[in-house]
């Protein structure tokens, strides 16, 4: 689903026009960024977890030459289904 799709499918669920699901969808992106970027939690209950992990410094190759190259620790975005999500799918 691109996300035009998803502001089709939202407007339509939820009587919203197209412009206001649009609005909405993006306010829920800059808002969970944003939530992130202070290294907090996003939780919604029945669908999951946005956290932010840590990815520690590491040693690569690079494929091409394989050379060793050192790959810098990083922050990066999870997400933990939550029980009724999963549930939704099986």
């Amino acid at each position: 689903m691109t996300k035009t799709e998803l502001v089709n499918a939202i407007a339509e669920k939820s009587g919203l026009a197209k412009s206001d699901a649009e609005k909405a969808l993006k306010a829920f992106v800059d808002t969970v960024t944003q939530a992130l970027q202070n290294d907090d939690k996003v939780a919604m209950v029945g669908f999951g977890t946005f956290s932010v992990g840590e990815r520690a410094a590491r040693t690569g190759k690079n494929p091409q030459t394989g050379a060793e190259i050192q790959i810098a620790a990083a922050k990066v975005p999870k997400f933990k289904a939550g029980k009724a999500l999963k549930d939704a799918l099986n």
